[in-house]
């Protein structure tokens, strides 16, 4: 049986067709780096280093990933760079948020044991077990634990996305982008944030719910008032 044979794309005949092609793969391409350059231009001046991030209240720190039951390398880098700040007195808490959507699978209380070990006190770690996703968590920093003020501390592939979405959501966010070794996942994590910065753009826009809101939570009001 012989499989029919594919036909080639025409292309158009008259120079004006052409025209009118290529005019219409520019405007694509313009509208495909609309986000990317909308990411870089709303978090211009917000991105800092552990050395010179602002004092600032309040820290979060976005899940990345367990390894049985660990937080994943690049996570652990995140989190190294909390219990730095915190040693050094340029925060007071930390939020960790993250997933827990089962009951095998629990990245805050894997961020808050790997901070303690670290030298962060359990008093000084409040936990966001619905942190589905960077817009989710911004959201739910800002409506449920009250933090108006941030320093967001991510990989250096991913913060600019945070920045802008926290912003968005309300908070005022300077980023801390940790940086990580260029492996394959740090080169998949790239390539993501391109097609993700379309969607971080959609929910700026149209500011969506997150998957789960829930009460208030006065972890983060509490954590202040003990170390006051």
């Amino acid at each position: 049986m012989r499989l029919p044979k594919l036909r080639r794309p025409r292309l158009p005949r008259t120079l004006a067709g052409r025209r009118r092609l290529v005019r219409a793969v520019m405007a694509g391409c313009v509208l495909a780096l609309l986000p990317a350059t909308w990411l870089y231009v709303s978090t211009d001046g917000r991105l800092r280093t552990t050395a010179d991030a602002p004092r600032t209240e309040v820290a979060v720190v976005f899940g990345a990933g367990l390894w049985d039951g660990e937080p994943s390398p690049y996570l652990a880098h995140r989190l190294d760079a909390a219990a730095k700040l915190y040693r050094e007195g340029r925060i007071e808490v930390v939020l960790v948020t993250g997933d827990n959507s089962r009951e095998d699978y629990d990245e805050p209380d894997a961020m808050r044991a790997y901070l303690k070990r670290h030298g962060v006190p359990d008093t000084r770690i409040v936990s966001d077990y619905a942190g589905f996703d960077t817009w989710d968590s911004c959201v739910r920093a800002k409506k449920i634990f009250g933090v108006d003020e941030a320093v967001l501390i991510s990989q250096d592939f991913h913060i600019r996305r945070a920045l802008a979405l926290c912003r968005a959501a309300g908070v005022n966010a300077y980023g801390i982008g940790v940086a990580a070794k260029h492996d394959v996942t740090w080169y998949y994590g790239g390539t993501r944030e391109i097609f993700a910065a379309g969607k971080a753009a959609l929910d700026a826009v149209f500011e969506p719910d997150p998957r789960f809101l829930g009460p208030k939570e006065p972890g983060v009001g509490r954590a202040l008032a003990a170390a006051r």
